[in-house]
């Protein structure tokens, strides 16, 4: 069996000298995982991704990726609001990652306009962030996530301002994206519909600190529609992963 593409050894996150955040957190992530994170607020989800991505130093024990400390161009990070430069157009708010390594115009132009037509805005490309819908401002930031065509990507809950036929909408068409650009994937959501429809595996935190508090397998097989979200065994593992919610909440 390959070795993990990311393992989490005894991860720990305090803030200065308070309680941690995160507590001797272990965790195996494969090549291809979709893996999401869910948990009570403030235990440490969001935080989870920012270590991995270098955003914020460890307390202690390790993040070891496989081969080596990631790249910029082999990590990807989408956030919880689009976070688009409202001055530039669509395109070049995709553009922008590729603009900050200094490549070629016209190799900027060819890449952003292939992932705009994978995310379904290639017509909208000169409009600007005011111009657009929620879920088209999503579309945007993901099509700027995928632009380096990263190895890992890590989303921190990016559906969850949007409404529930926007955000069912997005899950298909993250799935989707997955399938012709494929990508590992660490999910952060409040929504156990959302992970159980989006991942192959699920680990629930418990509260205060975060730990691993409970795993799950996710049993149905990619491609995903929405058809899944009327079968039994997808809500019936949903109740199984809500009480797990309900369990890790209560833990101290």
């Amino acid at each position: 069996m390959p070795d993990p593409i990311l393992s989490y050894r005894s991860v720990t996150k305090r803030y200065e000298r308070g309680k941690p955040v995160l507590d001797s957190l272990d965790l195996d992530v494969e090549e291809g995982d979709f893996v999401a994170i869910i948990g009570p607020s403030g235990c440490g989800k969001s935080t989870l991704l920012r270590l991995t991505a270098g955003l914020s130093p460890l307390s202690g024990g390790q993040i070891v990726f496989r081969d080596g400390e990631p790249s910029r161009r082999s990590l990807g990070f989408i956030f919880q609001d689009a976070t688009l430069l409202p001055w530039l157009n669509v395109r070049h708010n995709v553009e922008m990652p590729l603009r900050l390594e200094r490549r070629p115009r016209a190799e900027r132009r060819q890449r952003a306009d292939e992932v705009l037509r994978l995310v379904g805005l290639n017509a909208v490309s000169e409009r600007f962030p005011r111009q657009l819908s929620g879920g088209m401002k999503m579309r945007v930031s993901l099509a700027r996530g995928l632009i380096r065509q990263p190895n890992l990507l890590l989303l921190d809950e990016p559906f969850g301002a949007l409404d529930a036929i926007t955000r069912n909408q997005l899950n298909a068409e993250l799935l989707s994206l997955r399938e012709q650009s494929p990508f590992t994937a660490l999910f952060v959501t409040h929504s156990v519909n959302e992970a159980v429809f989006l991942s192959n595996r699920i680990v629930v935190l418990s509260a205060n600190p975060g730990r691993l508090a409970h795993r799950f397998e996710v049993p149905f097989s990619y491609p995903r529609s929405a058809a899944l979200r009327e079968d039994p065994a997808y809500h019936q593992l949903c109740a199984q992963v809500m009480r797990a919610l309900a369990d890790a909440a209560s833990a101290r």
